[in-house]
């Protein structure tokens, strides 16, 4: 296969601000021609950049969803792109507005008029990798003895990626962002976000919607939240209520040592382009606090033993993210029924072949059977395909041994989902062709089966499979946590 370009999208839905990227990605072969076939994607390439609107929204809780779809159609006339092209790319609702009402509507809308293959998710730690690639702080990685450190804050989250040598170590996010405390130019305040109301108890601040607050006031709020989210990334203070009650979701299992941090979002360009904000007037230009935690994250910054460093993009750096950085290529010995692609939002489940459970007896069998149990208890019966099953461990099979695991997943699969067309299985290594073809063998086309190889995934992530490129390798774009505070079954697909 020569080297071949596909199109891109990535669409941004955040608190404040909509943004939407259309990029080029460059597919090319990395292994030579006695080898078997490995596809990756060797440049990504900016094509183009809608202007920065403002999240249009119907009330506090509920986003405009046509308003939404006319900014996309625009911007696709725009840059002179029609849906059909887009082979690849994410629809990404973040921040606050992962919380409206109608969110999933908006995704799943999205992803039907705007592309075969434009993926619909969101969720904390998705953001913060996302930002972090396209704010630099991934690439940035490699050229340091120390971690990298990445905080996307927007209007309604902060979400930190740390990455050490082009690896993510880990990813947190903050209830911190601009439009938490929205504010007029006489310091009265107009709002305060129900997710920051827990912090500012703790904190020791009673802020109530119709309270008049002075500068001073303002820039202690601001001071207090910041170095409380720097107190934690540092690791000079990781545990108390404040923290606590600023955090979203799970803390680090460990904190690293940051050698530099950047900040992306809203607040990040706010740090680039501004002066420190003098008055009421100047902090409320937005009517909201972002202006005063920008300036507070570079007062504070020189306090920290991280140098603080500026991100290649800002306020465009999860949008970016998500249309250049978050799709994979799986490799070319696949075994797929292309009528069954694309397929969206498929969650995982994930099963390790360990040398004890390829041991001929009913270990394999068992462990099968279990993992079919949780997918049926977990999502729903009527669709095809349940999930994808990931096997890991794949290492040096042989035939025998391949086929024994063929016979028990076969059987496991049919007896628990009966009425499933579909099967979808995920490997790490290049065994998806020798497997599917034995699975197909014995399903006889009931269920068909996709196999796919050279992808890493993880117990509990989603993934999309898009159309086949030149018939021997699909785009996968791999995704950590659908929406915060639901199950994950809840995650509807195709």
């Amino acid at each position: 296969m020569t080297d071949q370009w596909i199109t891109s999208v990535g669409l941004d839905i955040g608190t404040s601000t909509t943004k939407m990227v259309i990029s080029r990605l460059k597919i090319v072969r990395s292994s030579g021609v006695l080898s078997l076939p490995r596809f990756q994607i060797a440049e990504r390439e900016l094509l183009y950049a809608s202007p920065i609107y403002s999240t249009p929204l119907l009330s506090s809780d509920e986003i405009h969803a046509e308003r939404i779809w006319a900014i996309v159609a625009q911007e696709y006339e725009q840059a002179g792109i029609r849906p059909a092209a887009i082979k690849s790319g994410a629809v990404i609702i973040t921040g606050e507005t992962a919380n409206k009402t109608n969110a999933q509507h908006i995704l799943h809308l999205l992803a039907e008029r705007a592309g075969d293959f434009v993926v619909a998710t969101a969720g904390a730690d998705l953001e913060g990798l996302l930002a972090g690639k396209g704010a630099g702080a991934e690439q940035r990685s490699w050229q340091l003895r120390g971690a990298v450190a990445n905080i996307d804050i927007g209007g309604g989250t902060a979400n930190a990626a740390i990455f050490h040598r082009g690896k993510l170590l880990g990813t947190v996010a903050f209830h911190v962002g601009g439009r938490l405390i929205r504010i007029d130019s006489t310091g009265t305040i107009l709002e305060v976000s129900p997710s920051i109301r827990p912090w500012l108890q703790e904190a020791g601040y009673t802020v109530q919607p119709g309270d008049r607050l002075s500068l001073l006031q303002l820039n202690e709020i601001c001071m207090t939240m910041c170095r409380c989210m720097m107190d934690y990334l540092s690791g000079v203070r990781v545990a108390d209520a404040a923290i606590e009650a600023l955090m979203i979701g799970t803390p680090l299992s460990a904190i690293p040592s940051i050698e530099e941090w950047m900040v992306s979002g809203g607040v990040g360009q706010l740090m680039a382009e501004t002066m420190p904000p003098r008055s009421l007037e100047d902090v409320a230009v937005h009517q909201d606090i972002g202006p005063l935690l920008a300036h507070a994250w570079k007062e504070l910054a020189a306090g920290y033993p991280a140098r603080q460093i500026q991100a290649d993009q800002t306020v465009r750096a999860t949008v970016i993210g998500a249309g250049m950085q978050s799709t994979e290529i799986s490799g070319a010995t696949v075994h797929l029924d292309a009528s069954l692609l694309p397929i969206r939002n498929l969650p995982v489940l994930k099963l390790d072949l360990s040398p004890q459970l390829l041991v001929q007896g009913s270990a394999l069998a068992d462990r099968f059977d279990a993992l079919m149990q949780d997918g049926a208890s977990l999502f729903a019966l009527d669709r095809s395909p349940p999930f994808g099953l990931a096997l890991s461990g794949t290492h040096h099979l042989t035939y025998p041994t391949l086929q024994y695991i063929a016979d028990k997943l076969y059987l496991s699969f049919i007896h628990h989902f009966p009425h499933s067309e579909a099967m979808v299985v995920i490997c790490e290594t290049d065994i998806a062709k020798a497997l599917g073809q034995s699975l197909s063998r014995r399903c006889a086309q009931h269920p068909k089966v996709i196999c796919i190889d050279q992808i890493r995934v993880e117990h509990g992530d989603y993934i999309d499979l898009g159309e086949p490129i030149s018939g021997i390798m699909i785009p996968v774009v791999v995704k950590t946590l659908a929406f915060q505070g639901q199950g994950r079954g809840e995650e509807s697909g195709r």
